[in-house]
């Protein structure tokens, strides 16, 4: 095993006396050390309640005849973060997550592992510790919460637009503080298809999670349930001596970038899968993700993109049941490993779609390609990505005026000044991973657009990235960012640029000739931030089409 270096042998008698001085009887010395990683703290609402998932893990470890050792990892509430700084350390954060974990794992020397994430950078960040470290590993996350209910279902990115609505007084403050008091009704992960539970749900078509990971809600007496399989099923793992690298292969991922594109997933997904595949050494582009999407149909609308949630993709049979409409058309590896010891085949032979309103059939999709796009051309060479599912459709294919802004805090306020009009895109650069630095999501402009009825008429375009909550044509992730010498950072005011997503393709309406002359003159700003974390990041960050991947 692999924890005998740190208590077989006589050479180890101090170690076990350490072991000893924490309560360890020498039976539980001797069976797998199995380290729950548990990402609880008072401040994340996601992970508020982790406290009893940590404990119902640990039952299902000690069922199975293994010690569980319970130890933390950091975890940042990206809707608590939004809007001021503190959202340029969300993404950083996931390199911490994973670092962290590495550090905790290979100094006690665990058998296994156990995960416990729950939120937007939390459970990537623990994805790419798995996969780096390649102990028997496995996800369990902490689950979604409840949609909020107030005449229609509500969730956060109510909130965020409902201050747009205010801003442009369609709203009052009664109105408001009802929005306020009922979108977020329960602890758990927020409630539509926004990062959290995107990647959660791509935990189970990645082969890491049980099923009902990424939908089980998070106060329901199931999760706990999934909470004790999971702790009871690390102990297999570590027995058949299965490891994440055997889960997480090239088909896997395949498997997760089709459920991605099915579900209509976090645009954040493109930034976590080729982070945790570079972890996992294997081959992830964003070409990948454009020819997964062209072959595969958007069978859901969740939140923000349509009225369901994910508790109603639950009690319609859940990420399986979407699985097994993919696997009608021959889109999946059926023969790739699980967490369970299985393939994920035998997971689907009793899934069952519920409800064709929320998990369309496969013959009758939504959308024939998938819930998000990749485009490219001269404004974004590397490549630049948009939730196509939640884009309407006159804003499919456009010509808009350029309106540009050096960081989210000018466009805001040009925003809520009501200085925005039909059929002008919003620019917001210097505010890539490593101008930012950290890539802040732009939810609050998007969202201050969508409460003031723009969304329709107006577009959004950013080097840094979006909440899952996004709605709108909001293209993110632009490659190569301002920062570093990309198109977007020669975008002046009234330029046109040339959308047009079922093409895939963004251009700058500007000669080749005046865009030279304009680089010659360009100088890049001086950085936001000169020292602590956020400092070394930026000095060691790749580019979003990377994953913002830490270059090492």
């Amino acid at each position: 095993m692999i924890s005998d270096r740190v208590k077989a042998g006589p050479e180890r008698t101090p170690h076990r006396s350490l072991f000893k001085a924490m309560g360890f009887t020498d039976d539980e010395i001797k069976r797998p050390l199995i380290g729950v990683v548990n990402a609880f703290s008072e401040i994340v609402p996601g992970h508020v309640h982790l406290r009893g998932i940590a404990e119902a893990v640990k039952k299902g470890v000690l069922s199975a005849g293994g010690t569980p050792v319970e130890f933390p990892s950091i975890g940042v509430c990206d809707g608590i973060a939004m809007g001021h700084i503190g959202m340029r350390y969300s993404l950083a954060s996931r390199e911490l997550v994973a670092d962290s974990a590495e550090i905790m794992a290979m100094a006690h020397g665990f058998d296994g592992l156990v995960f416990l994430p729950n939120c937007d950078k939390i459970v990537p960040g623990m994805l790419m510790a798995a996969a780096r470290l390649n102990i028997p590993s496995i996800i369990i996350s902490g689950g979604p919460m409840l949609a909020g209910r107030k005449g229609r279902t509500l969730s956060l990115s109510n909130t965020f637009e409902a201050v747009g609505a205010y801003k442009a007084g369609i709203i009052g403050d009664d109105e408001l503080l009802e929005i306020e008091n009922a979108s977020c009704p329960t602890c758990g992960s927020c409630s539509g298809m926004y990062t959290a539970n995107s990647v959660n749900c791509l935990c189970e078509a990645l082969g890491m999670a049980l099923p009902g990971n990424g939908t089980v809600p998070a106060v329901a007496a199931e999760r706990l349930r999934l909470a004790k399989a999971a702790g009871s099923k690390i102990l297999e793992l570590v027995e058949k001596g299965i490891k994440p690298r055997d889960i997480m292969t090239p088909e896997a991922f395949e498997n997760a970038l089709t459920l991605d594109m099915a579900l209509g997933c976090s645009t954040n997904s493109l930034l976590h899968l080729p982070a945790i595949a570079h972890e996992a050494e294997v081959s992830f582009t964003l070409e990948d993700a454009a020819r997964i999407s062209a072959k595969t149909p958007n069978l859901c609308r969740l939140a923000p993109a349509g009225p369901h949630h994910v508790e109603d993709l639950h009690w319609a049979g859940g990420v399986s049941a979407v699985l097994a409409e993919l696997a009608k058309l021959g889109l999946l590896h059926l023969n790739a490993l699980t967490a369970d010891g299985g393939v994920l085949g035998e997971r689907l032979e009793k899934a069952k779609n519920l409800d064709t309103d929320v998990i369309r059939l496969a013959e009758s999709p939504y959308s024939s390609i998938g819930g998000i796009a990749i485009l490219k051309g001269n404004l974004a060479e590397n490549g630049c990505v948009v939730k196509r599912s939640a884009v309407a459709p006159e804003m499919m294919k456009s010509t808009c005026r350029a309106r540009v802004f050096d960081g989210e805090e000018e466009a805001i306020e040009a925003i809520y000044g009501q200085k925005i009009k039909k059929g002008d895109i919003v620019v917001i650069r210097y505010e890539g991973p490593k101008g930012g630095p950290g890539m802040p999501e732009m939810l609050s402009p998007t969202s201050a657009l969508a409460g003031m009825g723009l969304d329709k008429d107006v577009a959004l375009l950013t080097d840094g990235r979006f909440s899952g909550a996004s709605r709108g044509a909001s293209i993110g992730h632009v490659c190569p960012e301002a920062a570093t010498g990309g198109t977007i950072a020669l975008v002046k005011e009234g330029d046109l640029i040339l959308v047009d997503i079922p093409a895939g393709t963004i251009t700058l309406d500007v000669d080749k000739e005046e865009l030279e002359k304009r680089r010659a003159s360009w100088a890049p700003p001086e950085p936001r931030v000169k020292g602590g974390y956020l400092a070394r990041y930026a000095r060691l960050v790749s580019e979003a089409c990377n994953g913002a991947a830490l270059e090492i």
